[in-house]
């Protein structure tokens, strides 16, 4: 088959879009999404599936209606993969999907799987993933070496407008006990600098190291003895959580039921219910390298049947039963 994904970002192509390749498909990046360049690439790549996914700026009122215009006028079945469910549900991912009008919807929130079925829009359950061309094992490397290491975007503008929002719990039980200790913690991302009131202390200058690139996460993650995942909500688990157990990393995060149903406590990751208990496992396993390999394995052994493929096997097995394809 042939697939054409409305995207213009670095870090979307690296996941279903490498699915699809992997799974033997053909796969065309759309790049900016204006009504000549989506034109043209239809008539001149003649796509059988159009894909988009998520929130950003590939998903403007004005895009959105550029994506419906020509999957409707060629009568190329447009799916779209809804990631921002179930906190963003109502003000994001509806009027997008009502907009758009793709012809099936795939969401990482089983709930609204439900809710979207209930008021006439095709849906169905699909799960984040990692990509093994880039969410591999590396040798340590000095550069991103750290005893204990986030790689996380800070987003304080959510977190102050959405409190309720499980990443608030998620960081108060696995960063700041650790910040209020002095433990260091290397924090890759946008915006830590800008979180001081939220966490209730500063984090150190020199412990933040900013942006980086989506393709060399896997190097902090083979690099660092423990990595902090944060979550997002607790019946749910986010795509880093696969991307890294994927590359070897030994997983500190939050003991969520969305996690447990995928994962075994303490054999493929660590998981901390409280603050208290994130101090304890942290100055526990930083002392127990060898149980720290041996759990990095096991997630690593845990994670396999998540990749991108798997999900886009999954994906079509799904159209095919919906006759979608």
């Amino acid at each position: 088959m042939k697939i054409l994904f409305l995207l213009s970002g670095t870090i979307w192509r690296h996941t279903l879009p490498e699915g699809f390749i992997e799974a033997g498909h053909q796969v065309k990046i759309s790049g900016t999404i204006t009504n000549e360049n989506v034109l043209s690439l239809i008539l001149e790549f003649k796509p059988d599936l159009i894909m988009s996914m998520g929130m950003g700026p590939d998903q403007t009122r004005q895009k959105q209606l550029i994506m419906r215009k020509y999957s409707k006028a060629f009568k190329i079945p447009h799916i779209y993969w809804s990631i921002e469910d179930p906190w963003f549900t109502r003000n994001l991912s509806l009027p997008l999907i009502q907009t758009m009008q793709p012809d099936f919807v795939f969401s990482i929130c089983h709930e609204t799987v439900d809710y979207f079925n209930k008021i006439g829009i095709r849906a169905a359950y699909m799960n984040f993933g990692y990509a093994p061309k880039i969410h591999h094992a590396v040798k340590v490397q000095e550069e991103y070496k750290s005893s204990i290491a986030l790689v996380a975007n800070a987003y304080p503008y959510v977190l102050k407008r959405y409190p309720a929002h499980y990443r608030n719990q998620s960081i108060k039980t696995l960063i700041v006990p650790l910040l209020k200790e002095n433990i260091r913690v290397d924090f890759w991302g946008k915006e830590w600098d800008k979180v001081g009131d939220i966490l209730g202390c500063n984090i150190p200058g020199e412990w933040i190291h900013g942006y980086l690139s989506y393709v060399d996460a896997n190097k902090v993650y083979s690099s660092a003895k423990i990595v902090i995942g944060l979550q997002d909500y607790e019946t749910q688990v986010t795509q880093r959580t696969f991307e890294v157990l994927a590359s070897q990393g030994l997983l500190l995060t939050n003991d969520t039921s969305g996690v447990k149903i995928l994962f075994n406590k303490n054999r493929d990751l660590i998981l901390s219910s409280s603050p208290k208990d994130t101090l304890n496992l942290v100055k526990y396993y930083l002392n127990k390298p060898a149980e720290c390999e041996k759990i990095a394995k096991n997630g690593l052994a845990a994670v396999k049947g998540n990749s991108y493929k798997d999900r886009t096997l999954y994906m079509l097995d799904i159209l095919k039963k919906e006759n979608i394809i």
